[in-house]
């Protein structure tokens, strides 16, 4: 994996998205925290780059989106693409779910996250 620069300009900014999470944010987080998830440790709204992220698994090189309502505005959604390409770049790999999935269908997020984990573990075998 290429090295992640962290830009420090962000950091101030990361801290006021963790004090406004959003419900569907805050739900995923509590099944995240603590290494719950297979043992692994997340972040929750990290600088990568210049863009910063809603979890980040750094052993896993995992970066967990939540799409809210706003995702769907097109020049948001040019965005997140692009956004998502530059760091897969750097070789991360990215899963996505939306605002409603992780509001009213956290077991299937948090399911399809430990398919992905035990993927990822048998490829690193």
């Amino acid at each position: 994996m290429k090295f992640i620069p962290y830009n420090k300009n962000l950091k101030e900014f990361s801290q006021q998205l963790r004090q406004h999470s959003t419900k569907g944010e805050v739900l995923l987080w509590n099944r995240l925290k603590q290494k719950q998830l297979a043992g692994y440790t997340f972040n929750r709204q990290k600088p990568l780059g210049n863009y910063i992220v809603d979890f980040y698994c750094k052993p896993l090189k995992l970066v967990i989106e939540i799409d809210g309502a706003s995702h769907h505005f097109e020049d948001i959604m040019v965005n997140d693409v692009k956004r998502q390409q530059i760091l897969e770049e750097l070789g991360l790999s990215f899963l996505r779910f939306t605002e409603s999935q992780a509001r009213f269908d956290l077991n299937n997020v948090i399911w399809e996250i430990d398919k992905w984990v035990e993927a990822f573990e048998d490829d690193e075998k």
